[in-house]
């Protein structure tokens, strides 16, 4: 059903007719059983099988869930690249984008109010400059946008929890939202200034429990739970939500 591409030792990409993107194989020695899943954020396929089973048996797998994944990626949100006119959910409040190639300030973005009448009426988020610089141009004023909301968040939190993080990074992962290094470095996805101003906090918080407990038990919990009461709702809300932020800024292909 499908042809290999590239292989290598424990993760490669192979071709399956029908579909627009290889399925990525990844062979784990946990794995007792060959699964198939959906990465929404990457909008692929992930092919999982254990060391021992054949690429012949992976194929037939594949082939009896072949209807199941196509309609699972075709259910997919098409991507929102950054262009003229544009809505996107900055701290989860919509905006429009709005490119200004006849305005020449170099590297500038702004938000203004919107005209009184909708749908029109959304804040606005202005990109100033050449129109083939503009999606890296507000991409990188949401990193920095991102940076400042959740360092602020980070500081309260390190406070109430009595450590200090070494570094904040800001980078543009899809495996997950934060993490916490051995060295107390954390690090952030950008795309959490897409998201509610609570969820952002959450993840904040999350990050620099990790500080007091480099796990996810018990008092690890009671750290999260005490510098974040919202932190119930906040995971149900990033099952839920989350991989719709990786939407934003994505090449339509």
């Amino acid at each position: 059903m499908f042809s290999s591409l590239k292989p290598k030792p424990e993760t490669f990409h192979m071709k399956a007719a029908g579909l627009d993107e290889p399925v990525l194989v990844r062979r784990s020695p946990r794995a007792r059983r060959i699964s198939l899943s959906v990465n929404e954020a990457k909008r692929g396929a992930v092919l999982t099988v254990p060391r021992h089973a054949t690429l012949d048996e992976a194929g037939r797998f594949l082939a009896q869930h072949f209807e199941w994944l196509q309609k699972r990626l075709a259910a997919i949100p098409a991507p929102v690249p950054f262009a003229d006119g544009v809505v996107l959910p900055l701290r989860g409040e919509d905006h429009v984008v709005r490119l200004l190639p006849e305005i020449k300030r170099r590297g500038a973005v702004w938000i203004e109010e919107g005209a009184s009448i909708a749908p029109f009426d959304l804040p606005n988020i202005h990109v100033s400059g050449a129109m083939e610089h503009a999606p890296r141009r507000l991409k990188d004023w949401l990193k920095r946008e991102a940076r400042s909301d959740l360092s602020a968040r980070c500081t309260a939190h390190a406070a109430a929890l009595q450590v200090r993080p070494k570094r904040i990074t800001i980078r543009d992962q899809t495996s997950r939202w934060g993490s916490c290094s051995a060295g107390g470095v954390l690090s952030f996805s950008w795309r959490l200034i897409l998201a509610p101003r609570d969820i952002l906090d959450y993840l904040a918080a999350h990050e620099v429990a990790h500080l007091r407990e480099m796990n996810h038990g018990p008092r690890f919990w009671e750290h999260v739970h005490d510098i974040c009461p919202q932190t119930d709702r906040a995971k149900k809300w990033l099952r839920k939500n989350g991989a719709q932020l990786h939407r934003y800024g994505a090449d339509p292909g």
